[in-house]
């Protein structure tokens, strides 16, 4: 009867334990949810440093959730920290395989690296899953990884791909006008790169590029009004610079 009497106490016991960790447990995720929460407005202001704070003080509540470890990762990219964003989107990815926006993320960080194979196998991966929302994200960046191997056939059907699902998205405006002009269809490359300002007025660099393809065509007068348009845009930025480095070299060949 005691030894029957010390099972029941033992049991009870340990069931007031768990429930007391499991209590715990949850307390602490809620707060490490709201520090990562807080985390999350730091980033969007741009305040990297603040949101690495809070994003590090949600880690030491709960470490298991893959969207602060995917916070993480995007905080050291913005912080010019490749490896330990790379640490941090494999976490991610740990926690929850099938987080296709983390892996996507992972892949920018290899683009950041110049390390195309490897960012393009995680693009593809994401670009194949049919359930992902923003599947012209990874089509776009598959394009700069080719574009950057100067594999400029493989740029443009992913780029052109990219387009399809997002008409106006200005990667793939952006990056498709490049192609055209590395492939020497400079013409093709200025109506694509037009179209990209009509939708980005505001946006020194489209017109900078565009500025450049006008160059190569030698329409001189559009190529000035183009890069007038850049010092407008983006004053005394290292943009304008070269824009006006740029000037200066047409203005020796009118």
């Amino acid at each position: 009867m005691q030894n029957f009497r010390f099972v029941w106490t033992l049991l009870a016991v340990v069931a007031i334990f768990t429930v007391a960790c499991t209590s715990n447990l949850q307390v602490q995720k809620k707060q490490g949810e709201a520090a990562r929460n807080l985390g999350e407005v730091y980033f969007e202001q741009g305040n990297y440093s603040e949101a690495l704070r809070e994003f590090l003080k949600a880690e030491s509540l709960y470490p298991d959730d893959p969207f602060l470890q995917n916070d993480l990762g995007l905080t050291y990219k913005a912080k010019k920290k490749p490896d330990l964003a790379i640490s941090h989107f494999k976490k991610a990815l740990a926690l929850k395989p099938d987080y296709a926006s983390a892996k996507n993320n992972l892949g920018t960080v290899y683009l950041d690296k110049g390390e195309w194979d490897a960012a393009i196998a995680y693009f593809k991966e994401v670009a194949g899953n049919l359930v992902y929302a923003s599947p012209h994200l990874p089509l776009s960046n598959m394009g700069w990884a080719y574009f950057n191997k100067k594999a400029y056939e493989s740029a443009e059907k992913y780029y052109l791909e990219a387009l399809e699902i997002a008409p106006k998205f200005i990667n793939a405006l952006r990056g498709l006008g490049l192609t055209y002009m590395a492939m020497g269809r400079i013409p093709e490359g200025v109506e694509i790169l037009e179209s990209a300002v009509k939708e980005y007025p505001r946006t020194a660099l489209l017109y900078f590029d565009l500025a450049t393809a006008y160059t190569l065509l030698h329409d001189y007068k559009r190529a000035l009004n183009a890069y007038q348009k850049v010092d407008e845009l983006a004053p005394k930025s290292a943009l304008a610079r070269q824009s006006e480095k740029a000037v200066q070299k047409i203005k020796h060949l009118e």
